[in-house]
């Protein structure tokens, strides 16, 4: 035993090393300390966001109106109620499961997932000019997507002009298939989004697995099937909820193209939002509209939650 071991703790301290901290007291009195950087960024949450939404949540209770009476009362369930008896309100909520199953479900996600594939066996100059347009459309202001989408399919625009060369018959795209024309042209802004998550996942999977399909004489289908998409299904179902939580709350592209019309053809609940609470005044009813909008995203994220657990 040394002489240093010898004399104990009290030898090592006069040798220089720092005394250990007597019962932790100095970690223990550091605690309360530790939560200081998370207090401006807590009231920040609760001041911007926690904020807003209990006071949204008061109001969908209320008859609040923007013009008109300046009196407001609390009136329950009654703006719920009316909104599950309004026709309209029954109209936009198909609208809004049509706009996202075609833009969203089936077509941002099929398409990106399509992109991704193809580009991952295209030549370099094919990727980066594909990779460019999608991305450009996608990074576009959304009134400025509308708008180019608006002269894309109204009656005199590109699509009809392209058609008319083509000698094919030709609509007013707008007018006879508005919920459509809409959905195609998130699909065309949103793509990229998809495509890059997909691209991103694609990237991980292992090329020898592919390979060794391919050597036990799997086709190009059945590898994507059984060997590529259920490695990337987590993605798969995360790309979903993401897609179709953006999906459902799509205002201004629709509102530049359709205002919701002809008529309530195209009108989505975001739309019908808008249009109660600052066309009509019914800022009570609106509000109501959106938190059922709230609840609608709610019941996909947590039907896709569970599809991505079942499959970890």
């Amino acid at each position: 035993m040394s002489a240093v071991e010898a004399a104990g703790p009290a030898a090592a301290c006069r040798g220089g090393a720092p005394p250990p901290p007597p019962g932790g007291r100095r970690a223990r009195g550091a605690g309360p300390l530790r939560w200081l950087p998370v207090v401006p960024a807590t009231v920040l949450l609760l001041l911007f966001l926690a904020g807003p939404i209990v006071y949204c949540v008061y109001t969908a209770f209320t008859d609040m109106q923007l013009t008109g009476s300046s009196h407001t009362d609390f009136v329950g369930l009654d703006n719920f109620r009316r909104a599950f008896t309004d026709p309209e309100f029954r109209n936009a909520v198909w609208l809004t499961l049509v706009f996202t199953v075609i833009s969203s479900i089936v077509g941002q996600n099929t398409l990106g997932l399509v992109l991704a594939g193809l580009m991952r066996q295209a030549a370099k100059w094919v990727r980066t000019l594909t990779g460019s347009l999608v991305i450009t459309a996608w990074v576009l202001p959304e009134i400025v997507a509308a708008f180019l989408l608006y002269a894309f399919f109204r009656r005199e625009g590109t699509l009809n002009a392209i058609l008319h060369w083509l000698h094919l018959p030709s609509q007013n795209w707008l007018f006879t298939l508005p919920i459509l024309a809409v959905s195609f042209a998130n699909v065309w802004r949103g793509t990229a989004f998809s495509m890059l998550i997909y691209s991103a996942a694609l990237s991980e999977v292992p090329k020898e697995i592919t390979e060794a399909a391919e050597v036990d004489g799997a086709s190009g289908w059945r590898r994507v099937w059984h060997v590529t998409l259920p490695m990337i299904s987590r993605s798969i179902g995360t790309n979903l909820m993401l897609n179709t939580l953006q999906t459902l709350s799509v205002f201004g592209l629709i509102w530049a193209m359709t205002r919701g019309g002809p008529g309530n053809r195209s009108t989505t609940l975001p739309v019908m939002m808008y249009d109660q609470a600052f066309n009509k005044s019914l800022i009570g009813y609106g509000t109501a509209i959106a938190l059922l909008l709230l609840l609608v995203g709610a019941l996909f994220s947590l039907v896709y939650l569970r599809l991505v657990r079942t499959e970890v």
